[in-house]
């Protein structure tokens, strides 16, 4: 997520001076703002050589991993807060990487794409998958291996003994808490184990 407003509606989320473990860190942009604007300190996972060196050119400490060999390396409540911001949707065993986050945080904030966004929903019913600003690519070359929406996510986290915190939705760049699942290109979650 590169949207400035975004990260600081995810950031607002995260308590300072908090431990954090962002996974999928990309660039290290918002783990960058966390530690300057929140007194943060942590780690970000990034697999892509790019990203890597852009989050070490900013200063952030990374950790080259493929999340979907999991956070073994870690050990349960390792930190305040894992975040998994645009990385949920590209995992292959998403569920199981959330209950890590669970495991290895004492708060858990996931950002994804929902695909149920009203844009969305009406490119379906036109016969076509969606391609919108915050879902840009097309069907075939699409990074995303996962399509979830709001009311999903809400149902796998009871299913996996999460205690929803907070949930709402994104849209340019404003939180959306009034039917986020039908209003929100994105889906925000905040949660701890039940």
């Amino acid at each position: 997520m590169s949207d400035a407003l975004i990260q600081q509606s995810i950031a607002r989320l995260v308590p300072e001076g908090s431990r954090v473990l962002d996974l999928g860190c990309g660039d290290g942009a918002l783990l960058d703002l966390l530690q300057r604007e929140r007194g943060c300190s942590g780690y970000g996972i990034e697999l892509d050589d790019v990203n890597v060196h852009a989050c070490v050119r900013r200063g952030v400490n990374v950790i080259q991993l493929n999340l979907d060999e999991g956070l073994t390396m870690f050990g349960d409540q390792s930190f305040d807060v894992v975040l998994q911001i645009d990385t949920l949707q590209h995992l292959r065993n998403a569920e199981v990487m959330l209950r890590e986050t669970a495991r290895v945080g004492r708060l858990g904030i996931v950002a994804f794409p929902n695909f149920a966004h009203w844009p969305n929903r009406l490119s379906v019913l036109r016969g076509r998958m969606p391609v919108t600003r915050r879902l840009p690519y097309q069907w075939y070359d699409t990074p995303n291996i996962r399509v979830g929406t709001h009311a999903d996510f809400a149902d796998l986290a009871g299913k996996n003994s999460l205690r929803v915190l907070d949930a709402f939705g994104l849209q340019e760049g404003q939180e959306v808490r009034f039917l986020p699942n039908l209003r929100a290109g994105t889906a925000v979650f905040k949660f701890e184990r039940g």
